[in-house]
């Protein structure tokens, strides 16, 4: 490169991608029961809880795995946002504690988010192989949260149907 300009330029970019490193993203967890998790308090199948911790989990609850890239700024920055936009949304390890009303309502969401392939996201199993679901995992993990729906006594006869004027205690996920 002849050009200093650009000699400059790039070295600036350089220090800043350095220096942003320093800029850390927050890891903790919140204390919270173990006894308020999803599948202790649902009693899902044992297979239903394997697909749900590893594809839903990382995001969705306070048992996230952080890979390595999160060590790395901006996308660590992007990562934390996104747990915790996620775990606003529908945290399964603070099931217990989330009013029966709005566990039906979460649990239709899921059922419809699973089944319409929108979660897990694209970008979150293009990184975590296991995550991803054929056609028959993805249908019986969504019959799984339908049935745990059912016996929570929600009406098979409005599932899915949108609850109109109704509020709930979580904000809509982003995709």
């Amino acid at each position: 490169m002849k050009n200093p300009r650009v000699k400059k330029i790039l070295l600036a970019l350089l220090v800043l991608f350095v220096l942003i490193q320093f800029v850390r993203i927050d890891r903790s967890v919140p204390k919270y029961e173990s006894s308020h998790d999803f599948a202790v308090v649902t009693h899902a199948p044992p297979q239903m809880e394997q697909r749900i911790k590893s594809s839903c989990y990382d995001c969705h609850s306070y048992e996230t795995h952080y890979p390595w890239y999160s060590q790395v700024a901006p996308v660590s920055w992007f990562l934390r946002k996104h747990i915790k936009e996620g775990r606003k949304h529908l945290n399964f390890s603070t099931w217990g504690k989330v009013k029966h009303n709005t566990q039906l309502h979460l649990l239709e969401e899921a059922y419809e988010e699973v089944m319409e392939g929108e979660m897990p996201l694209r970008a979150y199993v293009l990184m975590h192989g296991e995550a991803k679901m054929n056609e028959a995992e993805r249908k019986e993990l969504a019959e799984g949260f339908k049935q745990i729906y059912l016996d929570m006594g929600g009406d098979p006869q409005t599932f899915g149907e949108e609850d109109e004027g109704e509020e709930h205690e979580h904000e809509e996920h982003e995709h």
